[in-house]
């Protein structure tokens, strides 16, 4: 006779399923009560008083901008570095080592590294007037400069979360089989094809959790822009740390984040769909 344990798995997983709804869960029901209630009551005036925010149509269109132009900067640059790995032999793990020091640096860190070379008396400045391209220095990070500092800023997140797409990316192209590439040369295909017929849709599953990942971080983007724009420069992270931190109005600091969150999960459900995974046809 033998024992029913199907209890088992269900014990082992109880520590994490504890952890995930004491610290998100519980949080997260009450961010979205915060959001939708005034003085203990069901409401919308949070929601009211954020769509009324004099910096919220701006902090929605740079949050939007920013992440389109990020996003596919960092996909492709990944790529070409994913490419370029998969092709060394000698010496990989140092390459990727050094491609992946970023992930290393807090955001913020990442933020006054780029002020440093950015502001009025960064090395940026200085490089440009040692070479006689500027007669003084030039601001590149204030609200009259407004393309400059959404470039500075677009600069500094490639830099800082290129790495971890690139990560994902190098998981994925180990996992093509070789038997593939081979027999596609064989066939006298070239590097174009292979790359597009062979290479691209066998890492459509890390292509996509790469895709999810860094979306969901572009649209949670904030102390990168706070270190470089500051209030020149509003994104909805921002807005809901002023709203809390600044104005210490926690209800609309909460739409702000249901707001953030309901973005990202669209913006997920949109990758599931545009980019779907066959498990059968995975090698």
């Amino acid at each position: 006779m033998t024992n029913n344990r199907t209890w088992i798995p269900y014990l082992l997983i109880l520590p994490s399923v504890a952890f995930l709804a004491l610290l998100f869960v519980v949080p997260l029901v009450q961010t979205i009560w915060l959001a939708f209630s005034d003085n203990g009551l069901p409401s919308l005036a949070n929601m009211r008083t954020m769509a009324g925010d004099l910096n919220f149509l701006p902090s929605v269109r740079n949050t939007f901008l920013l992440t389109i132009a990020v996003v596919p900067v960092q996909v492709v640059i990944a790529l070409v570095m994913g490419t370029l790995v998969a092709k060394v032999g000698a010496g990989r793990e140092t390459i990727l080592w050094i491609w992946t020091i970023p992930l290393g640096i807090s955001d913020l860190a990442a933020g006054m590294v780029w002020l440093s070379i950015l502001q009025n008396t960064g090395y940026l400045n200085s490089l440009l007037f040692s070479l006689g391209l500027i007669e003084r220095q030039t601001s590149w990070l204030t609200y009259q400069t407004p393309i400059a500092l959404f470039i500075g800023i677009a600069v500094a997140e490639i830099w800082r979360g290129t790495a971890i797409v690139m990560v994902i990316i190098v998981a994925g192209l180990n996992q093509v089989p070789k038997e593939f590439k081979e027999a596609a040369e064989i066939f006298g295909a070239g590097p174009w094809t292979r790359f597009f017929r062979i290479t691209l849709p066998l890492i459509r599953p890390a292509l996509q959790s790469a895709l999810i990942l860094r979306t969901v971080l572009a649209f949670e983007v904030f102390a990168v822009v706070y270190a470089l724009g500051g209030r020149n420069f509003p994104v909805l992270v921002g807005e809901a740390y002023t709203w809390q931190n600044q104005n210490q109005n926690y209800g609309v600091a909460g739409a702000y984040a249901v707001l953030i969150m309901v973005i990202s999960l669209a913006a997920t459900v949109v990758y599931l769909k545009a980019i779907k995974v066959d498990p059968e046809r995975l090698p």
